[in-house]
């Protein structure tokens, strides 16, 4: 389940957890902290967007190269790239330092604080043991450009034991069309990791039309007439990056615009 559907929103689900348990751990501040007369809702705010500002600086730190060339993409953070454990740290320590600073918060943001990670925790868990649960590499045949069908996990005896990459994309998806260049450059660079291109519910000559029009160059395109992968993964939304090992499990997914950044982020986990 990698997206929540809220109305006619789909939400990546991990997101989804975070604010919820946000929202609990500030309600659960107000109830203590309106027994000792204190406001606990600003500080806790406050340390989430410190921990936010963090997670997103040492991500940039760590792969400013990829940001050098195009220094405006360090701020725009729907690429999704943070370090979880640094924010969390910082905002550890800044909610630690405004109760040290006013003793009668100490209590109310500590109830907050253990309440607020006990439910996100305990809910990705169980998000996680869920994810973990589902099958690998699709077994339905889906045809290339050129009438062959296949199936993500025999491509051809090129691609046999190479861990897989899998794009849901369309063409009418401008996040999608955004995309496009840096996995066509990762394609081209990284050899050793299979990309698949998985068009969502498009025509072939809509595709193809696409293709010459943008001057893409991609191996593996494949059609996927009924949504299928996104059935299967459990997202509804586009684009999204499913990354699999070289076992066809599933080792790691992005929702969402990828950048050359998160992109090489999450390659690391397939080598």
């Amino acid at each position: 389940m990698l997206t929540t559907s809220i109305g006619h929103l789909a939400v990546p689900t991990s997101r989804l957890l975070m604010m919820i348990a946000l929202l609990v751990a500030i309600v659960v501040g107000g109830l203590v902290g309106r027994k000792r007369g204190v406001v606990t809702s600003d500080s806790m705010i406050n340390s989430f967007l410190v921990g936010l500002l963090v997670a997103r600086g040492t991500f940039v730190i760590l792969y400013f190269d990829s940001y050098r060339e195009a220094p405006l993409s360090m701020v725009d953070i729907r690429d999704g790239g943070f370090l979880l454990l640094p924010g969390i740290g910082a905002a550890l320590i800044t909610a630690l330092w405004r109760g040290w600073r006013t003793p009668a918060l100490r209590r109310p943001l500590g109830a907050a604080i253990l309440t607020g990670v006990g439910i996100w925790v305990g809910m990705l868990g169980a998000v996680t043991g869920m994810e973990a649960s589902q099958p690998g590499l699709a077994t339905e045949s889906f045809q290339r450009l050129d009438g062959d069908f296949v199936t993500l996990a025999n491509l051809g005896p090129e691609e046999e034991g190479k861990p897989r990459v899998v794009n849901l994309w369309a063409t009418w998806c401008p996040p999608c069309r955004r995309e496009m260049p840096v996995l066509q450059a990762a394609q081209a660079r990284e050899t050793d990791i299979t990309f698949v291109f998985a068009n969502q519910g498009e025509s072939p000559g809509q595709v193809r039309d696409y293709l010459i029009g943008d001057k893409l160059e991609l191996e593996n395109v494949l059609l996927d007439p009924m949504s299928t992968l996104g059935q299967v993964s459990g997202s509804r939304a586009l684009p999204t990056t499913l990354f699999y090992d070289a076992q066809g499990r599933l080792a790691d997914y992005h929702l969402g615009e990828l950048s050359a950044a998160s992109l090489k982020q999450k390659l690391k986990r397939l080598n």
